[in-house]
């Protein structure tokens, strides 16, 4: 006769496995482990204002949104035909008043955007060994090192934390403050302004325009064909002059010109203004013009005094 199940299965469960050793002594840290773990999912839970509650309109007058929702009585907000696209200047159709009246004001098409750079951020540089002062500083170095990230129309050097410079440098940049130039001669250094193209900035960053000379630039290194090759000082200029693709451009309108011909700005062009003579090109220096002397003839003592005379 075959046995029953249930003999079967008291025997089954009369005999179970004994834990070995080595796992009744890791048994206690697998229990805390795991307690732990269900402990903190179960206390996960947003910031408080992480999100918004959502809003559900038209559920009855308690929520302060039911009946219309919050769009008022009637009209033609309430039944959505407003283009929400220009919502802000919709006048129910009529005419707009910036297209009757016209937008005042206007773009100056002469601005510049100058990228800034002031002294105490200079002289972070120098001391973290990120900009050589044994070289001329210019935009390319500037660029190279992150002290500026990215040249617009020029670099400016400002004169924050000017009590913070103490290194002497050699920079050269597209305009420089009062402040900024006194920091940096103070310190025993020399600041140049000299004029920039924005197709001559984007070659400089390049590698392909020199930042520095120029046909109008003092000392500048002399073109390739006009060197003797019997002069070794004059062929090193020439070798220096054929690492560029380009030329850097010097200014042709009449304000950059002026700015950069005045030694106030320590512009680069300031040795072409004559001694005792201004910066401008229209307005001349009072005493340097032609004095005009009138002729007097024999009669021209009569008519003098006839002339003083006169009424009108």
């Amino acid at each position: 006769m075959p046995p029953r199940l249930s003999l079967l299965s008291r025997a089954c469960c009369s005999v179970t496995a004994k834990p070995t050793p080595f796992a009744s002594f890791l048994l206690p840290f697998f229990q805390q482990q795991q307690n732990r773990n269900a402990s903190i999912l179960s206390e996960l839970s947003d910031n408080p204002g992480a999100y918004n509650k959502k809003i559900r309109r038209g559920r009855g007058p308690a929520s302060g949104k039911g009946k219309t929702s919050g769009r008022g009585h009637g009209g033609q907000k309430q039944h959505g035909k407003v283009p929400m696209t220009a919502y802000g200047r919709f006048a129910g159709g009529q005419t707009p008043l910036e297209v009757v009246h016209g937008e005042r004001g206007f773009e100056n098409q002469f601005s510049v955007d100058m990228s800034p750079l002031n002294v105490d951020r200079l002289q972070s540089w120098i001391d973290q060994g990120r900009l050589d002062t044994s070289k001329p500083i210019t935009l390319k170095e500037l660029n190279d090192s992150r002290c500026l990230h990215g040249v617009k129309d020029g670099v400016k050097l400002l004169g924050r934390g000017a009590e913070q410079l103490r290194t002497p440098v050699n920079i050269i940049v597209s305009r420089a403050s009062a402040s900024a130039i006194a920091a940096v001669e103070a310190a025993g250094g020399t600041v140049t302004t000299r004029y920039y193209s924005p197709p001559a900035i984007r070659r400089i960053l390049r590698g392909l325009t020199d930042p520095i000379n120029s046909l109008q630039t003092v000392g500048a290194a002399p073109v390739a064909a006009e060197v003797d090759e019997g002069s070794e000082a004059e062929g090193a200029a020439a070798v220096t002059s054929k690492r560029f693709t380009y030329r850097l451009p010097d200014p042709t309108s009449r304000k950059d010109i002026e700015y950069y011909r005045d030694p106030a700005h320590r512009g680069y062009l300031s040795h072409l203004v004559p001694q005792g003579q201004g910066p401008s090109l229209f307005f001349k220096t009072p005493g340097t013009g032609r004095v005009r002397h009138k002729k007097v003839t024999a009669k021209g003592g009569n008519s003098l005094a006839k002339g003083e005379n006169r009424m009108w």
